[in-house]
């Protein structure tokens, strides 16, 4: 697919089928993040590739509850993958960063025929005692702060392409 065109055509899905998505589309998919643009080149942020259902479902209660959301949410919208990107707070490009490499995975995620979508509350769920329990369970050390949770999956629905508001561009030539 045409990179502009991939950009043009790319939505957030909402609502998925339960379908697993294979291993080398989630790897492909991850690949393009960790090509994202960062401050200094230090590739800081981290990508977490979840496909554990109990972890999956695990964060999912987490999110809907910091949204206060009512008991059953799936703020995941059945997305079977979840691919959580955190980002060294040391670096004061972490924010910048992080969102470069949600960006590439959700043009990724499209251009292989995937849905994705940018859940927020990655921060404040990292914040929480189980978000770090989760990382240390991993093995990762330092201080990482949560960024966004690119949910990706096979879409059951896609939403209509709504018309870009005016005033968007400003020229100054």
């Amino acid at each position: 697919m045409d990179a502009i065109q991939n950009m043009l055509t790319r939505r957030s899905v909402k609502k998925y089928k339960s379908d697993a998505v294979p291993q080398e589309l989630i790897e492909k998919i991850v690949e393009a993040g960790t090509f994202a643009p960062t401050g200094r080149n230090a590739q800081a942020p981290i990508i977490l590739a979840i496909t554990n259902r109990q972890v999956r479902d695990e964060l999912s209660k987490i999110n809907a509850e910091i949204m206060g959301a009512p008991e059953g949410t799936d703020p995941f919208y059945n997305a079977p993958v979840v691919l959580v990107v955190l980002a060294d707070k040391a670096r004061n490009t972490r924010v910048y960063d992080g969102s470069l490499v949600m960006g590439n995975m959700m043009l990724a995620t499209h251009a292989l025929g995937l849905g994705g979508c940018w859940i927020h509350r990655a921060k404040e769920t990292f914040e929480r005692e189980e978000g770090k329990a989760l990382l240390k369970s991993l093995g990762i050390e330092g201080e990482y702060e949560g960024i966004g949770n690119c949910v990706i999956g096979y879409p059951d629905h896609v939403p209509e392409t709504k018309p870009r508001k005016e005033n968007w561009v400003y020229y100054v030539k």
